[in-house]
């Protein structure tokens, strides 16, 4: 049996010390001789350093427990960076308020600020500009599964 993105998933949702905590992505890498695992988890009120490494320590004790102690692996668990995209409900309910870009299946993006989150997907008050005119902005629904990418913009002004 070897270390999977599967195996690792279940063991980093048993070994969330919090309820309000969920995973976010796991990778593992395809070295044979020492995988690199990597574990972004985040929170309803984002993640503490406290909670990664209980994480941490509560993954590499099912690792062991499972594998035996002379598995060679190395694990990293963090929260997701503010370029990584937003995959879970979760995330974007966190981010309402706040300006998205996303790319859709059929390749358009959209930018606008996220108004609300459903059951079903997203509500995004689009920006539309147009050469010479200011923008416009015009509320659109977007199914989870019409998105293949979703991005916090960040802004300095």
């Amino acid at each position: 049996m070897a270390l999977t993105a599967q195996i690792i998933k279940a063991m980093a949702e048993d070994s969330l010390p919090d309820s309000d905590l969920f995973i976010v992505d796991i990778s593992v890498s395809d070295s044979a001789v020492r995988p690199k695992i990597t574990v972004l988890a985040d929170g309803e009120q984002g993640i503490t350093i406290d909670q990664c490494a209980t994480i941490s320590r509560r993954i590499n004790k099912r690792i062991e427990e499972t594998f035996g102690e002379e598995i060679s692996y190395v694990l990293e668990v963090s929260s997701p960076g503010v370029d990584f995209p937003l995959t879970q409900p979760q995330q974007y309910k966190r981010n309402v308020g706040r300006n998205l870009k996303v790319k859709m299946q059929d390749g358009t993006e959209k930018t606008g600020k996220l108004e609300e989150v459903t059951e079903t997907g997203i509500n995004l008050l689009e920006e539309k500009k147009q050469k010479g005119k200011k923008a416009t902005y015009e509320p659109v629904q977007i199914p989870y599964g019409d998105i293949v990418k979703a991005n916090v913009v960040i802004s300095f002004k």
